[in-house]
């Protein structure tokens, strides 16, 4: 029986043997899943941040950067057994949730995420391979290590799958 493996906000995790991993209430935050199709390892990370660049990271608080999460969570899935060279990605999240404010800093945090994302797998050469990003509502993203299957549910939405 498979277990499920939640990933909170700022965090990372891998998964195998069938286990699934879920992250909830992705607004502005992007969830990327990594997978690797030979070993079935899976990864995801709930990032809040596009940039670690500024501020003194520890390593407590490497989960809450798209540019520190997603090489700490390759790391992991190295680890695991997966090979950089197979892993592929799926990104969900980053949507506006704060249209109605001034400030274009928070008004647009998703959409930076998601270039940040975007730029770090690029750097990393993992290619995207399926992708639900902005729009203007929360996900709950769950990711299946058994077939490296994305599914996407929205509360006003419905689910569908990647």
């Amino acid at each position: 029986m498979s277990r499920l493996i939640v990933v909170g906000i700022s965090e990372y995790n891998t998964a195998k043997n069938g286990d699934v991993l879920v992250t909830y209430a992705l607004g502005s935050c992007v969830g990327i899943c990594l997978y690797d199709v030979k070993t079935k390892v899976a990864g995801l990370s709930h990032v809040m941040l596009p940039s670690s660049a500024g501020f003194n990271v520890t390593f407590e608080q490497e989960g809450k950067f798209a540019d520190t999460a997603i090489k700490r969570l390759l790391q992991l899935m190295i680890k695991e057994g997966a090979l950089q060279s197979r892993i592929t990605a799926k990104i969900a999240g980053g949507a506006q949730m704060f249209a109605g404010l001034n400030n274009s800093s928070l008004s647009n945090i998703g959409q930076r995420n998601v270039a940040a994302v975007k730029a770090e797998l690029m750097k990393l050469r993992i290619p995207i391979v399926a992708e639900d990003t902005g729009k203007d509502y929360g996900r709950t993203q769950y990711f299946y290590s058994e077939d490296g299957r994305m599914t996407i549910k929205s509360a006003t939405k419905g689910e569908w799958h990647y």
